[in-house]
C-alpha cells in the first residue's frame, strides 16, 4: 500500500501511468491538479503533465498512500 516510486520528476507533456497492482482499488489524487478516481486492482490511469509544479497526490481511500509529481 505504497506509491512506487513516491517521488518522480517529469516534463510538461510527460504522461505519467499509476498502475494498481494491489488487490483493493487506490487513487492518484492532487486537489485541484489531478484525480484519477478509483483504480480498480489490475487496472492503470494516465496523466499528461501541463504545467510546472510540485504536485503531492494520496490516495482517498488510504490517506497513508503520499507521492509527489516534480514537473520543473
Amino acid at each position: 500500500m505504497v506509491f512506487h516510486p513516491a517521488s518522480i520528476e517529469v516534463k510538461p507533456g510527460d504522461q505519467v501511468v499509476w498502475r494498481n497492482k494491489d488487490v483493493v482499488p487506490h487513487t492518484a489524487t492532487a486537489k485541484g491538479v489531478f484525480d484519477s478516481g478509483s483504480i480498480a486492482p489490475g487496472k492503470s490511469w494516465t496523466w499528461k503533465a501541463k504545467g510546472k509544479g510540485r504536485h503531492g497526490y494520496v490516495c482517498v481511500y488510504h490517506p497513508g498512500m503520499i507521492g509527489t509529481v516534480s514537473v520543473p
